[in-house]
């Protein structure tokens, strides 16, 4: 079999959620968009639910379709995107929590989905979704009247505690949301790591459930291993993969390894990069192809069958880092080729 496995560890995954829970006194929902960040949304809220959560977020209306058919009737479901045009049917059918964006959205949904459980997204500086404070006030008691689910913001540097935009939206928030009684939710995972004052009623564990920053005690949730497909001896002078990027200084014993680029392992981090034969680090040669990347396997007595690219070795930031990118794109890159497998 020349297929990667991608071990996901739902144990990990619900250790790190049931850390975060910890610290507040707030109730914690948990963030599945995006398949749950590419690990499989139903298997991991399915789980979570287990652990008592109430409230998941995704990113849009058919994402919480696809939600509601793996965890059933109960848990409430956020769409972060709101009502959008043509979205009343799978709302109503999936019993999705719209969370509005705009006057247009709230005046949108009032009129398809009377009666039906909605949310309100406040702007409280970062510029992305929700309503500004001059909108939101005048909209106000019309919305609060009909008694949403949850009035949330959203911060925009939370993963860097001594930014100014942390406090400065933190005090945005309070004078648009003080005397309300919905539920309040202003932080995901590092405003929950921000202290008490951020965490409201609601908090929105995301990136460190899955084992990224800036969550620094968070296990690794994701393990990659990928099959070597074949070894050979490379003499000095010689080049490896495409556009002869690296060439050998001297003797070489180099890995070929089935998975690449179509497999979401980015290009970029190729000259950065290492992979781990148990406890030796092994240098990615080259550039990383379309299914195939080249590993200097010199230092082993014996080659593996399998290498890790994530795991305890090194974790999704670790390997973001030799990208140039983050955590996130790394979980959320991986693609389907992958044979995947829980362990719980």
């Amino acid at each position: 079999m020349v297929q990667s496995v991608l071990t996901v560890d739902l144990a990990a995954l619900r250790h790190n959620w049931r850390s975060l829970a910890s610290c507040s006194d707030a109730e914690a929902g948990a963030v599945v968009k995006a398949d749950a960040y590419g690990l499989g949304a139903g298997r991991v809220a399915n789980m979570l639910a287990k652990e008592g959560v109430r409230r998941f977020f995704v990113a849009l209306t058919e994402e919480g379709a696809a939600l509601r058919k793996a965890v059933g009737s109960g848990p409430e479901i956020n769409v972060f995107s709101g009502h959008m045009p043509g979205d009343a049917q799978m709302l109503k059918a999936a019993q999705l929590t719209p969370m509005i964006n705009s006057i247009d959205q709230m005046l949108r949904h009032v009129e398809s989905l009377p009666g039906h459980p909605f949310g309100i997204q406040l702007d409280s500086g970062m510029n992305r979704l929700g309503m500004e404070p001059a909108e939101w006030s005048a909209l106000r008691e019309i919305a609060l009247a009909q008694q949403p689910t949850l009035v949330m913001s959203h911060l925009a540097c939370a993963d860097e505690p001594d930014h100014p935009m942390n406090a400065h939206q933190l005090n945005v928030f309070r004078q648009m949301t003080d005397g309300i009684d919905a539920p309040r939710s202003l932080s995901a995972t590092g405003g929950i790591l921000l202290g008490p004052d951020y965490h409201f009623d609601v908090t929105r564990p995301g990136i460190g459930m899955y084992g990224g920053l800036p969550f620094l005690d968070a296990q690794p949730v994701a393990h990659l291993h990928i099959p070597v497909i074949q070894t050979r001896e490379v003499d000095a002078g010689e080049s490896v993969g495409y556009g002869n990027t690296w060439v050998a200084r001297h003797p070489t014993r180099v890995a070929t390894i089935a998975a690449g680029y179509a497999d979401g392992i980015l290009r970029a981090m190729g000259p950065k990069a290492y992979v781990f034969a148990d406890e030796t680090r092994c240098k990615i040669l080259g550039r990383i192809s379309m299914d195939l990347i080249c590993v200097d396997v010199s230092e082993l007595d014996a080659v593996p069958d399998m290498v890790e690219l994530l795991g305890v070795h090194q974790g999704v930031d670790s390997i973001a880092e030799t990208a140039g990118t983050i955590g996130y794109e790394i979980l959320t890159s991986l693609g389907g080729r992958y044979e995947r497998r829980y362990i719980d």
